[in-house]
């Protein structure tokens, strides 16, 4: 004796412990979808009607879709970004970003106002507990380089490498600031 199944019906599987509503039948595979909203395909010798759930069949088929498009439309569509990498922040420490006019300013006092910003951005990121920042210094002689590794070697919560080759080139230096030193 075969059971009829058609669409609304609670079944459930039998060499699984799944049970589901059959949505759709055809003559290869009846369609299933299960509490939980999975949908898959099985053959009807695969099931048995549950006889435990005396429920209307379309009332539930039609909360279970329903229940499935409102999840679809709870989840939030993914910003664009670089697999869950929080950008840093950048400090551009050429001096014609930190000063309207470098009239007057002798090669020192230009490289003091770089490392006094630096250490007021670095400063400011750790005090703000932001974990990365780019120091864009630039290629030059190295000069302002070296000073920088000097500054953030005196730091204990803070690793330094060269920035990004690929965005930065050569002038970045990138600071990763630890954020529960111990």
């Amino acid at each position: 004796m075969r059971t009829q199944f058609k669409i609304g019906q609670s079944v459930t599987l039998l060499d699984d412990d799944l049970s589901g509503i059959i949505t759709q039948i055809s003559a290869e595979a009846i369609s299933i979808i299960t509490s939980d909203g999975f949908e898959f395909d099985v053959n009807a010798h695969e099931i048995v009607p549950d006889k435990t759930l005396d429920l209307d069949f379309d009332q539930n088929l039609d909360s279970l879709i329903k229940e499935k498009e409102s999840s679809y439309k709870k989840r939030k569509k993914p910003v664009a970004k670089a697999k869950g990498v929080v950008p840093p922040m950048e400090v551009d420490l050429h001096i014609h970003q930190l000063t309207k006019s470098e009239r007057g300013m002798t090669a020192h006092d230009k490289l003091n106002l770089q490392i006094d910003t630096a250490r007021h951005k670095l400063e400011f990121a750790i005090d703000k507990r932001i974990q990365r920042v780019v120091f864009i210094h630039g290629v030059g002689e190295g000069v302002l380089k070296a000073e920088l590794e000097y500054l953030f070697s005196r730091y204990d919560t803070i690793k330094f490498y060269d920035a990004n080759y690929q965005r930065y080139g050569l002038g970045a230096t990138e600071v990763y600031i630890y954020q529960n030193p111990e």
